[in-house]
């Protein structure tokens, strides 16, 4: 028996069998590349998170770098400045700056602050002190 000829109904049966386990195949390698995509994806979006997070990092050492070097300008320049007393001036001037890009700003919300030069000292300590802290417990934890 050379030329096998089953019945048509046999012949879709068997067809109908192959195609389903072509099916099966094909979703689950779809589903197997759609699980890649979404792993990449995520990891792409962690990189990128982690890149703007240094440099978001990077930015703020610059700034508190500047401003060391500033702070050590200004106290050779005046004798008898303190460094506490230049930083409560570099923040009144960016408070400025700030209440002057908000209000030149047209798509500006409303903001509320209390607007007089005893609160930016008070920003200040509180700055201060945020700093001092975290760097207590950054030691503390270095200790353990």
């Amino acid at each position: 028996m050379t030329d096998i000829n089953p019945d048509s109904n046999v012949k879709s049966a068997m067809n109908e069998i192959n195609t389903a386990q072509r099916l099966r195949i094909a979703a689950s390698e779809k589903g197997e590349a759609d699980k890649i995509l979404k792993i990449k994806q995520a990891e792409a979006e962690a990189e990128a998170s982690i890149l703007h997070g240094k440099g978001i990092a990077g930015q703020r050492q610059a700034i508190i770098e500047g401003l060391g070097q500033s702070v050590d300008e200004f106290i050779k320049q005046i004798p008898g400045a303190q460094a506490s007393h230049v930083m409560d001036m570099v923040l009144m001037i960016q408070y400025i700056d700030t209440l002057k890009e908000i209000g030149t700003n047209s798509q500006s919300n409303v903001v509320f602050v209390p607007h007089s030069p005893g609160n930016v000292g008070d920003l200040a300590s509180q700055i201060r002190e945020t700093i001092f802290a975290s760097k207590n417990i950054k030691q503390s934890q270095k200790i353990k």
